[in-house]
């Protein structure tokens, strides 16, 4: 599969059926040492009118995906704590 066939694709939760995101705008991190996928990194809109704001990234472990199809994405995530897969950046 390219990295291409991924973009535009809904990325669901199989555990509560969420909608965590789309493949759009999103990153990949790899390990340097493996050059291995080791999560999907979606950015998480902030406030309209803050200008210094908290970025806060949603990390999808790559190990937790479980499908990849036509137009979805589907993951095992643990749904009762989606914070653990939070990051915050301060700007």
């Amino acid at each position: 599969m390219n990295l291409t066939e991924l973009e535009g694709k809904e990325i669901i939760n199989i555990n509560d059926g969420s909608r965590l995101g789309m493949v759009a705008g999103t990153e990949l991190t790899f390990d340097p040492n493996t050059g291995e996928l080791e999560s999907i990194m979606i950015p998480q809109q902030g406030g309209v009118f803050s200008l210094f704001s908290t970025v806060k990234h949603f990390f999808i472990p790559w190990s937790t995906v479980i499908k990849i199809g036509d137009e979805v994405i589907i993951v095992d995530l643990n749904s009762t704590d989606y914070d653990q897969y939070l990051s915050h950046t301060e700007y």
